[in-house]
């Protein structure tokens, strides 16, 4: 039987069926399991959560005479279960850019717990990250270019974790960019999240090796689609899309990918998908073995690759998501000045705004000022991507994203 109850009331050997809140408020990757600890209860109290469901099939009841009401007999609304969201507007990257960076640190202790029991070998139950992807599609909704840019700006320490939060929301932006349905788009977006999974089982000093793995690390590497794939297999809750893409997001449309060897005509569009989300996180971002690349000098990249590595039609998609110039990247002016993409314009993608902070020509930095390339009559424009390490720059991210790149 289901049993709403206060959290003052719980107590040690309670089953936990439901934690009634946001995944922001609790500190747990699971909602079902027994409470074992006096430090658990104490999590859940700190947590802010009032109420939760209890098994009582499963677990201890309340203690007497402190009865609590059935599940049938809670409020409508929590009995319905939670309320649809509403439609999510469209706001400027600056009103987004601290919710995005809340909902970043958030994701990734959410990913940190879900890999620390996949370690453990215990199940893994991906509805339950269903609200984190909710929350991450609002965001980019709201505007695609703020948690993808933050997301970007990850420590080689956390990559491993934060790589999938921006995967997830890479993932979204692409999803819409093809015209897929909200239902299909949520499932890219969980498939995003969850396919590098089975990197829980490959030893943290391979991931975080920051010289050239041997042969013997690169086959352990190799290995984490499959056991990412056995891991969501095994936890029974994964759908098509989530076992596809952790299965195959190494596959290559000239088949010279891991670990089936597929070819063009023989991945799905959802591995396509996660193929490209897969690479351009991972050549932006900084590494222990190298530092991520300028995203503009990426994207260049990455589209000479659409012969061998990416299917073309998602590829043009992608950049389509993201933009020829994504944010935070250096670009050079037709005025002689270096300037960092601060935001995307959905109508032109030659024409973002950018900020111009230094003169090529008298080798200075100049007051920045904020550019709209798109606005009518404006007559600067970009003639070029540059590589920030050429010129040695520190803190470039903070003239996009301010105090959230220390987020």
């Amino acid at each position: 039987m289901l049993k709403r109850v206060a959290v003052e009331k719980l107590r040690v050997g309670m089953f936990l069926h439901e934690l009634c809140g946001s995944w922001i408020d609790h500190p747990f990757w699971r909602s079902r399991f027994e409470l074992t600890s006096a430090e658990e209860l104490q999590q859940i109290a700190d947590s802010g959560i009032r109420d939760v469901l209890i098994d009582t099939s499963r677990g201890l009841d309340v203690a007497p005479n402190t009865a609590d009401a059935p599940a049938d007999e809670r409020t409508p609304a929590a009995a319905t279960g939670p309320a649809p969201p509403a439609a999510t507007a469209t706001v400027e990257f600056r009103a987004e850019i601290e919710r995005a960076a809340r909902i970043c640190r958030e994701g990734k202790d959410a990913v940190v717990s879900m890999f620390q029991e996949a370690r453990m070998g215990k199940a893994i139950d991906a509805e339950r990250a269903a609200p984190l992807v909710q929350q991450i599609s609002d965001s980019v909704t709201r505007n695609p270019g703020a948690l993808i840019s933050l997301a970007r700006l990850k420590t080689a320490d956390e990559y491993t974790y934060m790589h999938s939060v921006a995967v997830c929301a890479l993932m979204i932006a692409l999803a819409r960019q093809l015209g897929l349905d909200e239902a299909a788009t949520r499932q890219a977006g969980l498939a995003g999240l969850l396919h590098d999974l089975g990197k829980a089982r490959v030893p943290m000093d391979v991931l975080n090796k920051p010289g050239k793995l041997t042969d013997a690390e690169f086959t352990q590497v190799k290995r984490h689609p499959e056991l990412g794939h056995e891991m969501l297999v095994e936890g029974g809750s994964a759908g098509a899309a989530a076992l596809d893409v952790c299965l195959h997001h190494h596959e290559k449309v000239d088949g010279s990918g891991y670990p089936h060897g597929l070819k063009a005509g023989q991945i799905s569009l959802h591995a396509k998908m996660g193929a490209v989300c897969d690479v351009y996180d991972a050549i932006t971002s900084n590494r222990p073995y190298k530092a991520g690349w300028n995203p503009a000098e990426s994207v260049r990249r990455m589209a000479a690759w659409t012969k061998t590595h990416f299917d073309d039609t998602v590829f043009q998609a992608f950049v389509k998501s993201i933009g020829i110039y994504p944010v935070g990247s250096l670009v050079r002016t037709a005025s002689g000045r270096l300037a960092i993409v601060v935001e995307q314009n959905e109508r032109a993608l030659l024409t973002p705004k950018i900020k111009a902070f230094y003169s090529i020509r008298s080798q200075v930095h100049v007051a920045p000022e904020l550019i709209d390339l798109a606005r009518p009559g404006t007559r600067e424009q970009i003639v070029g991507r540059e590589d920030p390490a050429r010129w040695g720059f520190a803190h470039l991210d903070e003239l996009w994203a301010g105090d959230a790149a220390r987020r």
